[in-house]
């Protein structure tokens, strides 16, 4: 069983995701927060595996909550946004988030999200992608020297981090390379593992914070 917790200030949404998720057969909604210290709280005596993070919510915001809870072995974090009105994306992967579900997606794409983040996958859309070399993009270029833990990667692997960074799914670049999907998955593993990230969201970062993919690619 994936066991949920759901951070939202808004009753409504709170009692809405609960009820979808409690009907599914693998998933248990094990409690609710309406405010960031609260979900904190309830975070380290409930032990959930996910956690639907809103951003915007009182006491303390989706991406504090985050920072707290976001460590080795802690739950994984998926935000809920309106991306209309949370212009966080990248703060919010920094902090420590593994993925970003719109408020507004169709109920199976709720369900699917938790699943796929759950799994230790990170739940990165193309939208999120593009918002996250827009945020690179908007910034002043610099030469940045090459991080000495990229020295550690092996040139296939650094080209798997490349297509991590451009959004491309196990799949995706496992047809890229012309190599079977496991091959790409043990790949990712050892990346994850060299550079000490929790998982391909902070990759996506590490990607471009190190200057290794530009904005332009």
């Amino acid at each position: 069983m994936i066991r949920v917790l759901i951070a939202d200030d808004q009753a409504m949404v709170r009692q809405g995701f609960g009820a979808l998720l409690a009907a599914q057969p693998d998933l248990l909604v094990v409690g609710d927060a309406a405010d960031g210290a609260a979900a904190v709280t309830a975070a380290r005596n409930l032990n959930p595996d996910v956690i639907l993070m809103d951003v915007r919510m009182p006491v303390m915001d989706g991406l504090e909550a985050t920072r707290r809870l976001a460590s080795a072995g802690g739950p994984k974090i998926l935000i809920l946004t309106t991306f209309d009105l949370d212009d966080y994306v990248y703060e919010a992967l920094r902090a420590g988030a593994s993925g970003f579900l719109l408020k507004d997606a169709p109920a199976a794409d709720l369900v699917q999200a938790v699943r796929v983040v759950a799994g230790g996958e990170a739940l990165l859309a193309p939208s999120v992608t593009r918002r996250l070399i827009a945020e690179f993009a908007a910034r002043p270029q610099k030469d940045r020297p090459r991080p000495v833990a990229l020295n550690a990667l092996t040139p296939r692997e650094t080209e798997v981090l490349r297509l991590i960074a451009r959004g491309r799914s196990n799949q995706e670049i496992a047809a890229d390379l012309v190599v079977a999907e496991q091959t790409v998955k043990t790949h990712v593993g050892r990346i994850l593992t060299k550079l000490s990230l929790r998982d391909r969201a902070q990759a996506v970062v590490f990607a471009y914070e190190t200057g290794l993919v530009a904005a332009g690619e």
